[in-house]
């Protein structure tokens, strides 16, 4: 699957849906028909949409964890607990769970990002705040990507 990249300003309708970007659909081709899993982000208020097929590579790894240790169990039902399978209606729409749209604080305005391999779907109001915290990015690139070899070629 192609990296997903984009940003979108979408609308949730009052019984909780959203028309999915069509730029989004083309690019996850066939995929778009097989269907998504949706869920929290670990790390920000906002809902994370995985490909099926992203989803399955996620959670065979997250299967291989041994789940008598207690952090790994802790963590396989914390993550996977509000995991919700959902495909889109005949129109493109995809519909958000009210208990995820909830824990998002998702209004009517949202923001829908190709995140890389999945899709981020924030209220718009709370992606603004994010993207204008006050965060050094320059120093966060040199921490995160200052290690990694960009000359080479194999990856």
């Amino acid at each position: 699957m192609a990296s997903l990249i984009g940003e979108f300003d979408c609308k949730v309708d009052a019984k909780g849906r959203f028309m999915f970007p069509v730029n989004l659909k083309k690019q996850l081709e066939a995929t778009f028909e097989k269907g998504f899993v949706i869920n929290r982000n670990l790390h920000q208020k906002c809902l994370v949409l995985y490909p099926i097929v992203e989803w399955e590579k996620l959670n065979k790894k997250l299967s291989k964890l041994n789940r008598l240790i207690k952090a790994n169990d802790v963590l396989v039902r914390k993550f996977t607990g509000g995991a919700t399978g959902c495909d889109p209606d005949n129109t493109g729409r995809i519909l958000l769970p009210k208990a995820l749209n909830d824990y998002a604080d998702i209004k009517a305005d949202i923001k829908v990002l190709g995140s890389n391999n999945v899709i981020e779907i924030w209220d718009k109001k709370l992606y603004e705040d994010f993207l204008n915290q006050d965060l050094d990015i320059e120093k966060l690139a040199e921490d995160v990507l200052g290690g990694l070899d960009f000359n080479d070629e194999t990856e």
